[in-house]
């Protein structure tokens, strides 16, 4: 019987965006044919209680490195041969090429018919640098496939592979579950609890991180407030830019219109965009280009419950909106052209319908998790 080796540092219950990609494509392949060779989240009680209660779980197979990072190290690389071995595995996938995809060689002499390697927005930083570079030749060369995101990341990633590899690559973009992100996902009780039933509300859902551009929005808020006085800036999520942010609204004279949730649980994530009438998120490429917006699944999340989205221009981020269709990309780190979309936006439903109706249709057309999952079972 045909099984999978998929081998990752991203992994649940670890949070975040790649972790929530791998996960979703695990869980719609078949389960006797999966095993998953992944690093433990946190080395802490609470970390490897909530890492096993989660393991336990799953409907296939979870081996963890006792490692927190895992790595193409010698040690890692003879477990997950013996792994694949242990399992009678004929295929591997590399939850993220760079760098774990270097440990392909040892499982292509180990028996692996077929090596598939998954792009990221990091990769794209990567192949900026020499060394870096080198090590995306080795694993194009030594892989049957490298899969990127969209064009922003396949242009950069091509760049670094021979000829031959960059002839192979395939995309595979994260999906999106539309039976969990729809138009009536909750958001008019989530509205109802923040006391926000009669206003306007621009909503963003992401990681406080400067590339971002929460801080773009906030600083567009002045203008906005000009023309929708009662609007309000609904800042979805936690992470370290928080009290940057808080201080920047304070001191932009909009803090009494702008709404900080904190982290919420994915759970509770569909409800908060629902909680919307405008999606934004204006990111911006930082440090030469090593800091790039991937592709900006948000993007689709909010399309898909029925939202106009204004998203910045930030490397593969524009490969998620069908600009004019389903929303607009504007300059990142503009808050001039932030506003200017936002504005518009605001001030017209029956725009904000026929995009938001619009993006629906496309994330069932062309992003949902099925379609993807059967892509990447023929690669394998």
């Amino acid at each position: 019987m045909h099984k999978t080796l998929i081998v990752t540092n991203d992994f649940p219950p670890r949070p975040g965006g790649i972790q929530a990609f791998l996960h979703n494509m695990a869980l719609r392949l078949d389960p006797e044919r999966v095993v998953v060779y992944a690093s433990t989240w946190k080395r802490s009680r609470e970390g490897v209680e909530a890492t096993a209660a989660f393991d336990a779980g799953q409907p296939f197979t979870v081996v963890r490195d006792r490692t927190t990072m895992l790595l193409p190290t010698p040690s890692a690389t003879r477990t997950a041969v013996g792994l694949l071995r242990e399992h009678g595995c004929t295929s591997v996938w590399f939850g993220a090429a760079a760098p774990l995809g270097l440990m392909a060689p040892a499982l292509r002499k180990a028996g692996a018919g077929r090596l598939v390697a998954t792009t990221h927005g990091h990769e794209a930083g990567w192949a900026q640098l020499p060394a870096a570079r080198q090590l995306l030749r080795r694993i194009g060369e030594a892989t049957d496939t490298i899969t990127y995101l969209g064009e922003y990341t396949r242009s950069r990633i091509a760049t670094a592979l021979t000829p031959e590899a960059a002839g192979r690559m395939v995309q595979l973009p994260p999906g999106v579950d539309e039976k969990t992100f729809h138009p009536d996902s909750g958001g008019d009780e989530v509205r109802a609890r923040l006391g926000l039933t009669d206003r306007p509300v621009v909503v963003c859902v992401s990681r406080l991180v400067p590339r971002k551009g929460q801080d773009t929005l906030i600083l567009a808020m002045p203008a906005i407030l000009a023309k929708e006085p009662d609007a309000v800036l609904l800042i979805v999520g936690g992470g370290p830019y928080e009290k940057e942010l808080r201080r920047l609204a304070y001191e932009t004279g909009v803090a009494d219109s702008v709404r900080f949730t904190g982290a919420v649980p994915w759970s509770e994530l569909p409800a908060h965009y629902g909680a919307g009438d405008v999606f934004a998120m204006p990111c911006r490429t930082r440090r030469g280009g090593l800091d790039v917006e991937g592709l900006g699944i948000v993007y689709l999340e909010a399309s898909a419950t029925g939202l106009p989205v204004v998203a910045g221009d930030s490397g593969g981020a524009p490969d998620a909106v069908l600009d004019g269709e389903t929303g607009w990309v504007v300059r990142g780190g503009s808050p001039d052209e932030a506003a200017e979309r936002v504005i518009t936006l605001l001030g017209d439903a029956e725009l904000r319908r026929r995009m938001g109706e619009r993006g629906r249709e496309w994330v069932e057309e062309r992003w949902r998790w099925d379609l993807l999952a059967e892509k990447l079972q023929l690669l394998l």
